[in-house]
Formats: structure tokens, C-alpha cells, sequence
């Protein structure tokens, strides 16, 4: 959206809609699209982190351990 005069429009299969011109239901629909798009992106920027996490409490655990001689091969 780049400025409050201009009309509000969606892109669906390449095709321009005006948001105005949509159907209540449609404008709804719109809405819980634009929605669960920005949860997902939400719950990847978690899943990110909750790795991050845990591979520094993995690498951590690895220090904690007792120091052993590695077998000889």
C-alpha cells in the first residue's frame, strides 16, 4: 500500500482486484489470508530461533561433558 488515497488492491493468479469492489465475504476472506500469511511467517521466525536454541544448549551440553580420548582409528 503506498499512500491512504490511493485504493486498496490485491493480486490474485496475476489479476488486480480493487479491494472496495470485493464482496463482504471476499474482503473477509482477504483478511484471514493476509493473516495466516503473517502467523506462518510468525511461526518460521520461531521455528528459526527455537533451532538457534537449541543447538547452542546442544553444543553446551557437549562442554559439560566429561572429556574423553577419542578412539584410534
Amino acid at each position: 500500500m503506498s499512500n491512504q488515497n490511493s485504493p486498496q488492491t490485491v493480486s490474485i493468479d496475476n489479476i488486480e482486484y480493487k479491494v472496495d469492489d470485493l464482496s463482504d465475504q471476499a474482503k473477509r476472506l482477504v483478511d484471514h489470508v493476509a493473516d495466516l500469511d503473517r502467523k506462518a511467517a510468525s511461526m518460521d521466525f520461531q521455528r528459526e530461533q527455537i533451532q538457534i536454541g537449541r543447538d547452542a544448549a546442544f553444543a553446551m551440553l557437549k562442554q559439560a561433558l566429561p572429556q574423553q580420548e577419542k578412539p584410534e582409528e
